[in-house]
């Protein structure tokens, strides 16, 4: 049975970030004929203030628990979407295509993946508030303005940095920053991804050359990584934009870029749908990560 449908894009958000701030990116993708999605992870409530008012759903909530959210979410829709992702966002979207559950895939400013081995001193300073304290790891973590400012508005003014604060962020769970800090020590961490296995959707991973959060040089070796492997794999990097690419005035940049990305991959506003698409996303889920 073959049909045809817009393509649909599931937005996956990261740590700090509510994903109602995909909201400009879900319109745009709609004008441009796609069906987007932006829902939450597991955990997170409908609306910033709600969830500021009460994170413990976001207690302890790991790599594989998000993962598995979102492949529930695929699997409940029938089809494999492309899966745009940011900073941790972006780590689950190569898990999500990795796995069978996503035709393609977009890492913005992803979180390192295992078999990355270097730490830029920014990247340590801007995990520091929750890396800081070993119980962060089971609990809920807020920024404070200052330390958003570093780790996400270091590239844009201080007025724009303080007014995203204000407008989107939420405690985030600190579970997964130690497992990707300590991904290269545990031999099945979820911050795993078979890089050359079998073959997959393209990806496309882009970097801000600014960023503290996830600096460029970690996103060079996360692509380098692939390098060799049998898929299509692409880098592209935006000079002097910092960890809040997505979110603040350039994100148009962003996105229209990888709309244009989608295009060059074939992906335009409709494709011939199969139910190929649901059955090999259900076969996938048991290879998703497991926590270590």
């Amino acid at each position: 049975m073959t049909g045809t449908t817009p393509v649909p894009v599931l937005f996956v958000h990261g740590l700090w970030i509510h994903a109602s701030a995909w909201q400009p990116w879900v319109d745009h993708f709609t004008d441009a004929g796609y069906a987007p999605t932006a829902p939450g992870w597991p955990g997170d409530l409908e609306t910033v203030e709600a969830t500021r008012a009460d994170p413990s759903g976001l207690d302890d909530v790991g790599i594989e628990a998000i993962c598995r959210h979102y492949a529930t979410i695929i699997e409940e829709s029938g089809e494999r979407p492309v899966v745009v992702g940011h900073s941790f966002g972006g780590l689950i979207a190569q898990e999500l295509l990795a796995h069978g559950f996503a035709r393609a895939a977009v890492a913005i400013d992803p979180a390192p993946i295992k078999g990355v081995k270097i730490l830029p001193f920014a990247q340590l300073r801007a995990g520091l508030p929750v890396l800081g304290n070993p119980a962060n790891r089971k609990r809920t973590v807020a920024l404070t303005a200052k330390q958003f400012r570093y780790a996400f508005g270091n590239a844009i003014p201080e007025e724009e940095s303080d007014a995203l604060f204000a407008a989107w962020t939420i405690p985030g769970p600190g579970r997964p920053l130690f497992e990707d800090a300590t991904a290269n020590f545990v031999k099945d961490s979820p911050a795993t991804i078979e890089t050359h296995g079998a073959e997959r959707g393209p990806l496309l991973l882009v970097s801000g050359t600014e960023d503290h959060t996830v600096p460029r040089s970690v996103t060079v070796a996360v692509a380098k990584l692939y390098e060799g492997g049998p898929s299509v794999t692409e880098y592209r990097e935006f000079a002097g934009r910092g960890h809040s690419l997505t979110i603040d005035s350039g994100w148009r940049d962003i996105a229209d870029a990888t709309l244009a990305w989608l295009e060059d991959q074939g992906l335009h506003a409709g494709v011939a749908r199969t139910d190929e698409d649901v059955s090999s996303a259900s076969a996938a889920s048991e290879g998703l990560p497991r926590s270590a």
